[in-house]
């Protein structure tokens, strides 16, 4: 492996969108919510270190979640544990670790990527960013990884290509991006689609430690000049305390929106590895296995009739569930908590805004 390879996980989120499993507490990076017996920051972990050194391989999460990240990765470096004291995108969370990175080893070259990600086929997920890694070490340009769209998704943002500027690297096709495009309605994404010159926005980005630095000083100085001023404190003990301060005057902002959006140096990689962000019951639901009429399962023991296209989902190991007699619902089970509702994302959104107007926030 290339010793100048490393690997940023970002695992700060909350995971609202596979509420009541996932909590405030316990998010759905820590949470076998696949049930392999593998949380998804596990996955995300052992995905990575077939790429790159297990010690060039960072967390950053919140403050809050340090002993779960612990917990998780036993063998992980302390000081490869990143936290943050607030929540601010990813832009701030990406120039940490890439200021980071950056004092430690001047010629790094770095992936970033969510912790949260469902990949199919893991050789070639491997083999494109493999790639993608020998290829930025060497340029002065920002990479990201797009996904070839297989349907019209709204839940997911989208990336146009330039069409008329592209490069083939190990047999992967990088295009000159043209524009960035946030989650889309139905009839747009419908549009981008067929048009094939869109991409799924993956959320993971690739480039050298040196690129994404310069990109920040120009784009997002206010940023930058923060971090910057951590080179002195960098692997010290008195770094976690120098983050804790500047995070109070970090501006929120994500990475796309901040630099990826403004640049002329940003290109894609066309991907087809079966990627997806499960980010919601709706997307388990369409990626995981599902019985004959078309209904996801996972329960200690069920007797499920007449009943079909329904998340039925109970974390209690001695209690038998019965449904009979629905469709297209979503059921889940917790130990403090019963939901049934349509299996559909925007009553889904409901049931979560009810909760803090009806002063359920302590189920959250």
């Amino acid at each position: 492996m290339n010793n100048n390879f490393y690997c940023v996980i970002m695992a700060g989120g909350v995971g609202s969108r596979f509420w009541p499993v996932s909590r405030n507490a316990r998010p759905k990076q820590f949470l076998d919510i696949l049930g392999i017996g593998k949380s998804f920051l596990q996955m995300t972990y052992d995905r990575f270190a077939r790429i790159v050194p297990r010690e060039n391989i960072l967390v950053v999460t919140s403050s809050a979640y340090v002993d779960m990240v612990r917990e998780h990765l036993p063998d992980m470096p302390e000081n490869n544990i990143l936290a943050e004291p607030y929540r601010r995108n990813t832009a701030p969370c990406i120039a940490y670790a890439a200021s980071r990175i950056k004092h430690l080893n001047p010629d790094a070259t770095m992936v970033v990527a969510p912790s949260d990600h469902f990949i199919s086929n893991e050789a070639l997920f491997i083999d494109t960013i493999t790639s993608a890694l020998n290829y930025a070490s060497g340029k002065d340009e920002l990479f990201t990884l797009g996904i070839d769209p297989t349907r019209p998704e709204t839940g997911y943002g989208y990336i146009q290509c330039s069409m008329k500027e592209s490069r083939t690297v190990d047999g992967n096709i990088a295009y000159k991006v043209k524009t960035f495009t946030e989650k889309p309605n139905k009839d747009l994404a419908q549009v981008f689609v067929e048009s094939g010159e869109f991409l799924w926005n993956s959320g993971i980005f690739v480039w050298n430690a040196a690129t994404i630095c310069r990109a920040l000083e120009r784009w997002l100085p206010e940023i930058y000049y923060l971090f910057k001023d951590g080179d002195k404190y960098y692997g010290t003990p008195q770094e976690q305390d120098f983050i804790t301060r500047i995070y109070e005057d970090c501006p929120a902002i994500s990475i796309d929106y901040g630099v990826m959006e403004k640049t002329s140096r940003a290109w894609v990689f066309q991907a087809s590895f079966g990627w997806s962000d499960l980010g919601t019951w709706e997307s388990l639901f369409l990626h995981a296995d599902k019985d004959g009429n078309d209904n996801l399962v996972k329960c200690a023991d069920s007797m499920i009739d007449s009943t079909t296209g329904s998340v039925i989902v109970s974390h209690e190991k001695d209690k038998l569930v019965v449904v009979k007699g629905i469709s297209n619902y979503l059921i889940v089970n917790t130990d403090d908590v019963l939901m049934i509702c349509p299996r559909d994302d925007a009553k889904f959104k409901e049931v979560i805004a009810d909760l803090a107007v009806n002063e359920k926030s302590k189920y959250m």
